[in-house]
């Protein structure tokens, strides 16, 4: 018997859903009573796979439900799936098409399915993300500062990033009360800081948002990371090497950290020097170290061992 998988697309006020290879097709509204029904009809079924797209936030409560009873499901990357149907030709663009182009996309990708995280690990994602979006807020402020002149404006500007920086600091207490809950939390905080170049924002970022680490091998890490090189070769031919996908924040947040510790964390300031001294660009040396310094940490998490220069 054919393997079935469902395609989900998910938009405000709806879930449209096709089922391969049968090509059934229903929706249902999102809401619980959507849901519900969603689950109901898919849990009888020899479901193989379900893929459900990234959609900003829409997606997390079916998500969440869908998984909580035990249906194998993925969360799929929206860009791909556009250059997937891109790729078949299909311009046409509607919530039922998305839906079978999506259950057509997990059908030929096959992507591993991972455990969702739980309500603790997705509260402090949203911690964590409103941080750097205060953050943002901050930055942009003090550069309206900067390039104005008027005396009214800038008390303004001052009151507003007065009151963003007291939100700043709500929002790290909060995050600092919820990383105690966790003794696992605390244990792997202490663990990733103990590396020179890590600190507790960019440890904590890495626990909410690479929660695999630990668990897969360095290369798997450094793919999920988007630090994984990728080849580019046709016949006799041979391109750069280069770094593409991953998610984001981890690899911005690694990034700046491999920055740091290119300065500060003897071993891997001698791992920098050395690929400049072999003529390698500076910005693919911080690179490499961003990688190096994610293998490292994905295997003291591992090994439940703290840093050792000697041995890392």
């Amino acid at each position: 018997m054919d393997r079935i998988v469902v395609g989900i697309d998910v938009s405000k006020s709806r879930l449209d859903v096709c089922l391969l290879p049968s090509g059934e097709a229903f929706d249902v509204a999102r809401d619980a009573g959507g849901v519900d029904l969603l689950v109901s009809r898919l849990q009888g079924r020899d479901v193989a796979l379900i893929a459900i797209e990234a959609t900003g936030g829409y997606e997390t409560t079916v998500a969440a439900s869908l998984a909580s009873v035990g249906l194998p499901l993925v969360v799929v990357n929206p860009g791909q799936v556009r250059h997937y149907a891109q790729a078949l030709g299909q311009k046409a663009k509607t919530d039922p098409i998305d839906a079978y182009v999506i259950a057509r996309f997990a059908a030929d990708t096959n992507p591993q399915v991972r455990p969702l995280a739980d309500e603790a690990t997705r509260l402090l994602q949203a911690l964590i993300g409103r941080r750097r979006q205060i953050i943002e807020m901050i930055v942009a402020e003090g550069q309206r500062q900067r390039q104005n002149n008027d005396p009214r404006l800038n008390k303004s500007i001052a009151r507003l990033k007065a009151a963003l920086e007291r939100e700043l600091a709500d929002i790290d207490t909060g995050i600092n009360e919820h990383m105690r809950l966790s003794p696992a939390w605390r244990d792997k905080e202490d663990l990733l800081s103990s590396v020179p170049g890590i600190g507790p924002v960019t440890a904590r970022m890495l626990i909410a948002e690479l929660p695999e680490l630990g668990l897969l091998s360095g290369r798997q890490v450094a793919a999920l990371a988007g630090l994984a090189p990728y080849a580019r070769q046709s016949g006799k031919w041979r391109g750069k090497s280069f770094v593409s996908g991953g998610r984001s924040r981890v690899k911005s947040a690694l990034f700046l950290a491999a920055m740091a510790a290119a300065r500060f964390n003897p071993a891997l300031k001698a791992f920098r020097d050395r690929l400049v001294q072999a003529g390698k660009p500076k910005m693919v040396a911080i690179i490499a170290v961003a990688r190096k310094l994610l293998t490292i940490l994905n295997a003291i998490v591992r090994d439940n061992r703290p840093w050792n220069p000697q041995t890392h």
